[in-house]
């Protein structure tokens, strides 16, 4: 299931560098579920021919991502937001009765390590 969602992401970022036919299998393969044999019997092609068509998109879309790394960078920056977000919420919900400031100003400071983080790895 994980390597399927990688790819299915994978071409979301990097479609436009496969062929036509490439995407195509992928897609049908990865996104819409279809099996070999189905994309096969509605293309008029081998099975053999959408197994490979699909391992060299796969292939492609690994290679590139491997050299450009968009969407490990995407998904790095959405970790990031995700961790200000449930940071910047502690802050919202800080009670200075029952919590010190030093909590107060840790979130803050965490927050801001995050976010430069974040820009530097952009």
């Amino acid at each position: 299931m994980e390597k399927n969602l990688r790819i299915s992401m994978l071409l979301d970022y990097y479609a436009p560098a496969l062929t036509e036919k490439q995407r195509e299998l992928v897609a049908l393969y990865y996104n819409e579920d279809f099996s070999l044999s189905e994309i096969s019997d509605n293309m008029g092609i081998t099975r053999q021919a959408v197994r490979d068509g699909i391992k060299n998109g796969e292939n492609r879309l690994l290679n590139l991502e491997e050299k450009l790394g968009f969407a490990g960078r995407f998904q790095n920056i959405n970790n990031t937001l995700d961790k200000i977000i449930e940071l910047s919420a502690k802050i919202g919900e800080y009670d200075p009765a029952k919590q010190p400031l030093k909590t107060l100003s840790d979130h803050a400071e965490s927050i801001k390590k995050l976010a430069y983080s974040a820009m530097e790895n952009a």
